[in-house]
């Protein structure tokens, strides 16, 4: 089952884009945060993980709704 996260990083942000993507690509269950990226506490993707059961894929739009990117050097 594919399960899906979107995150926005302020509550000016809508995540409608997100989440049109997400089920578009057959995401049963969506979970939905409106925190920074730098947050620890990220209520929602705790929640999504503990959902998930094996077998299951965890969806997000893009890599740095899940958690900010070191930088390459």
């Amino acid at each position: 089952m594919f399960v899906g996260y979107a995150r926005v990083s302020t509550q000016d942000q809508n995540p409608e884009l997100q989440i049109d993507a997400l089920n578009k690509v057959g995401c049963v269950k969506l979970f939905i945060e409106k925190a920074s990226g730098a947050q620890r506490d990220r209520y929602e993707l705790k929640a999504a993980l503990e959902y998930m059961r094996s077998g299951d894929t965890l969806v997000v739009w893009k890599l740095d709704r899940l958690a900010r990117l070191p930088l390459m050097s």
